[in-house]
């Protein structure tokens, strides 16, 4: 091998010894007659020291050559370093350098490759591989690998199999759009790549593979953001002969278990929440629990006073900021202009001040009487040195606008801490959700979600009041992870298809062989997926994904390095039936 251990290995155990070492030249400090190179590999960084008067000539005149990135191989003796760095765990020793030689030689990288780089993402994802040297890159690679082996050994702990399935499916309308892919041998026909193995785990659960998990790669054809790349990784899991309860007690305890054996916290509790208590008190069906700042409806106490904005309003709901009576009007006027943005959309914000005197001044002080204001504040629970904020107008419009208010305090009072973690179940989302432009019902998460037991004769009579027997993973306002207990039951999967509008040959057509299976004896089961992409983020502090992804592509879509996607020629367009040529002949 060419190197006997790493550049993040020695120690002052170490001193006197004979050893070799292997890495990229990080940075070289020539002091005349002293020469210091720091050395990188995956492992760390070791300073090596070149002595003009003692180290062989031809050493140090390879060590004057070099530039950073070159790859080179140093052998020589281990010695205590007389100025000590501690910001490294190799700090307190250096190699006395006595060989060297030049593995590979290097171009000036069009960044530095450092922990607080000068280069822009653009650049960065352009020359990922550049990119991937620096520190804070690789600690969160090796995050993502410590999190993918403590998956694996609690799954494997509770008996899960692990089973892999195919990439090339079948193309289903619901859901995402797809990514398609045709096909050669068979002219006009296309696979999909998968947005999730569902059918495939419960075709699992009819071969009685009672628990099944796979860290499985995701397509979705859909628009970008920071948590969202067009393919992503989820922890796709589904179980055989549970109830709801038995779902959430074991993958509660594998987050529990990453938690502790990752990031070493003690995450003790999870609560939880239903979808209606989740939109009525935070305007979320993900609510960053981590804060109070509840949700409350004033309609009975502020409309029916000559305001018109709240008396022709559906809902009048506000929040407490507590504290925050002496916001200045520039600040007030702040947040006002932050919930009229386009992305948000109130048309205004009406805010009572709490003073520390007891005494209430607010926006709308035309309409309403100090004891109306009162009413108002003890509604609320608020108290003197709390500021009341108040948003109105359709009912799902305005709480997700007093959602994104409500962010905006918990991050500007330093409420929303990246090292407090509350995890969250929300539990019975409506089962269906009426789109306007389709005239149609579709899945809330997927057809195969079975109803509450108590909702199935909603099917008949009321589809959009049936409640899904669904659950989902919520940390610190991030939706982790999903799942539901399914239809097994080949008579309901028909109610539900005819729920969406599909034909009897339609549903036979996408889903038959789904259907044809669960004549064959399919257990009751159910199952759950987490996005481990977000999971990582969440671990690591970060906001985005693309920091725990290898290669990820960017808010286009697209991988800059690769140049990704791109054309591909006339003859494999033909190949493929896609061409002009072949076009014209059709």
């Amino acid at each position: 091998m060419l190197r006997t251990h790493t550049c993040g290995e020695l120690r002052i155990d170490h001193v006197n010894q004979e050893v070799t070492l292997s890495g990229w030249v990080q940075r070289v400090r020539d002091k005349g007659g002293m020469i210091w190179i720091d050395l990188r590999d995956r492992y760390g960084i070791t300073q090596l020291i070149f002595d003009e008067s003692k180290t062989d000539e031809k050493v140090v005149e390879t060590a004057r050559s070099l530039g950073r990135e070159f790859v080179i191989k140093a052998g020589g003796k281990v010695v205590e370093r007389f100025s000590k760095n501690d910001k490294i765990p190799t700090g307190d020793i250096e190699l006395d350098v006595e060989s060297l030689e030049i593995l590979n030689k290097s171009k000036v990288p069009p960044f530095t490759i450092e922990d607080d780089t000068d280069g822009g993402e653009d650049l960065r994802m352009k020359y990922r591989y550049l990119d991937l040297r620096r520190g804070p890159v690789r600690r969160s690679l090796e995050l993502r690998h410590k999190m993918l082996q403590e998956t694996r050994k609690y799954l494997d702990s509770q008996k899960f199999m692990e089973v892999e399935t195919p990439f090339l499916i079948k193309s289903t309308p619901e859901g995402a759009r797809d990514f398609v892919v045709p096909s050669r041998i068979h002219h006009g026909e296309f696979y999909a790549l998968p947005q999730s193995p569902q059918t495939f785990k419960q075709l699992l659960m009819v071969s009685g593979y009672d628990r099944y998990f796979q860290i499985v790669k995701c397509f979705r054809d859909e628009d970008l953001r920071a948590d969202r790349q067009p393919e992503f990784t989820q922890i796709d899991c589904e179980m055989s002969f549970v109830e709801r309860e038995d779902i959430l007690a074991t993958f509660e305890g594998l987050i529990k278990h990453l938690f502790k054996n990752v990031k070493g916290v003690e995450l003790t509790e999870v609560d939880r929440m239903s979808y209606d208590d989740a939109m009525k008190y935070y305007g979320s069906d993900k609510p960053d629990t981590r804060f109070d700042m509840k949700f409350v409806e004033l309609n009975d106490v502020a409309q029916g006073k000559g305001f018109n904005v709240f008396d022709s309003a559906e809902l009048v709901v506000g929040i407490v900021a507590k504290g925050c009576s002496e916001y200045t009007r520039k600040q007030v006027d702040e947040l006002t202009e932050y919930v009229k943005r386009p992305q948000i959309g109130a048309k205004g914000l009406v805010y009572v001040k709490y003073n520390v005197d007891g005494s209430l001044k607010s926006s709308v002080d035309k309409f309403y009487s100090q004891d109306d204001l009162k009413t108002w504040a003890d509604k609320m629970s608020a108290i003197p040195g709390d500021l009341i904020l108040v948003l109105s107008g359709e009912k799902n419009h305005t709480r997700n606008a007093l959602n994104e208010l409500r962010l905006r305090m918990g991050s500007d009072l330093g409420l929303r801490d990246k090292n407090t973690f509350k995890a969250l179940w929300v539990l019975d989302f409506p089962l269906l959700e009426w789109d306007e432009e389709t005239k149609r019902f579709h899945a809330m998460h997927h057809p195969f979600t079975s109803p509450l037991l108590d909702d199935l004769d909603k099917l008949d009579t009321d589809p959009g009041a049936a409640k899904a027997n669904a659950y989902d993973m919520v940390i610190n306002g991030v939706e982790v992870g999903g799942g539901s207990i399914r239809i097994y039951d080949r008579g309901v999967q028909q109610k539900m298809f005819d729920c969406l509008g599909f034909t009897p040959e339609e549903a036979k057509k996408q889903f038959g062989f789904l259907m044809d299976a669960f004549e064959y004896g399919a257990p009751p089961h159910g199952g759950i997926a987490y996005g481990f992409d977000r999971l990582c983020a969440l671990f690591g502090g970060s906001d985005s994904i693309r920091d725990y992804i290898a290669f990820p592509k960017n808010n286009s879509g697209r991988d800059v390095m690769i140049d990704s996607p791109s054309t591909i020629s006339n003859e494999q367009l033909d190949e493929l039936s896609l061409g002009v040529k072949k076009l014209q002949e059709k």
